[in-house]
């Protein structure tokens, strides 16, 4: 198989098979009582979704619009921010002592919700940053019909097979996370190989949004939810879902809807930042976990020696 070949099968055929997958794993980890917890834990829920879907696309266009970035550079912040969360997501929770079914729950609800609101944002984005006349033009049924059987189906498989099957469905769950976040590392890699020629380049001009995108809605998720008096552990399950994207999906739009490698270079490079700062974030919540552990179990002990 040639060079050209082989980009395009990986494009056509690996990147959607392996989302698939991905989402799949997710919906294998989610049974019912999962959005149930809607209700049970509102507050928790409205914050992190308001985080998610209004937030961060806010933060994000306003770095698109007022950092000096070409119109691919721009879209390609865009398509990272209309994408939230992630197995990811779910999965650096987990690292960092955060509440992991909160994390599944606004992935599993996120999914749901973008499939609607990512075309119809994303063509006002192109038109925005690339021009009316742009070559670029989303096809707004296409790509909701697309998102539905890369997000919702797999979702639904996964569901299913969870009730049908647990153990298995518990077992399979594992090897589906962690082939995400191999799947993903190999992603970046084969985007920086394809467009060596501009790497350094993209580097020099998406890092900087990319950083400033990353800390600041990762703040943004963890103070909000302190202000509105959420625990120690809903607040860094938000802050992982607020700032770890699923870019894996925004690099298939980029690469198969859109068919611009240069857009997929934000979310890439993007991609490099969030595991840094996400392992920054593991050490520290869980450094935070520890201690009040310690601290509770000092006191338990004072308590016990005062009986």
């Amino acid at each position: 198989m040639e060079g050209v070949e082989l980009v395009t099968f990986i494009n056509a055929k690996v990147i959607p098979i392996s989302i698939f997958l991905i989402m799949m794993g997710m919906g294998l980890s989610l049974v019912t009582n999962d959005f149930k917890r809607v209700v049970k834990y509102p507050k928790a829920v409205a914050i992190g979704l308001t985080n998610q879907l209004i937030f961060l696309p806010l933060v994000g266009f306003a770095l698109a619009t007022s950092m000096s970035l070409e119109p691919e550079y721009a879209v390609g912040v865009m398509l990272l921010v209309l994408c939230p969360g992630g197995t990811t997501s779910n999965l650096f929770t987990y690292l960092a002592k955060g509440d992991v079914a909160l994390s599944v729950t606004m992935t599993a609800i996120a999914s749901v919700i973008t499939v609607f609101t990512i075309p119809i944002v994303l063509s006002f984005s192109l038109v925005y940053f690339m021009g009316a006349g742009s070559e670029f033009q989303l096809p707004v049924a296409k790509t909701m019909i697309s998102l539905i059987a890369l997000t919702i189906l797999p979702v639904s498989i996964g569901m299913l097979i969870k009730n049908y099957k647990p153990k298995f469905a518990d077992r399979a769950q594992v090897m589906v996370s962690r082939f995400g976040v191999i799947f993903l590392s190999f992603l970046v890699l084969f985007l920086s190989y394809v467009q060596r020629d501009i790497i350094v380049e993209a580097l020099i001009a998406t890092g900087p949004v990319s950083l400033i995108l990353n800390v600041s809605t990762m703040a943004l998720g963890y103070y909000t939810s302190k202000w509105f008096g959420l625990n120690p552990e809903q607040r860094r399950s938000i802050t992982m879902e607020v700032g770890l994207q699923n870019s894996t999906l925004s690099m298939f739009m980029a690469l198969t809807l859109l068919a611009n490698y240069k857009m997929s270079m934000t979310p890439a490079i993007y991609t490099l930042i969030m595991f840094l700062t996400a392992g920054i974030m593991v050490r520290v919540f869980t450094a935070q976990h520890n201690k009040a552990k310690r601290t509770e179990i000092e006191n338990s002990v004072l308590a016990a020696r005062r009986m």
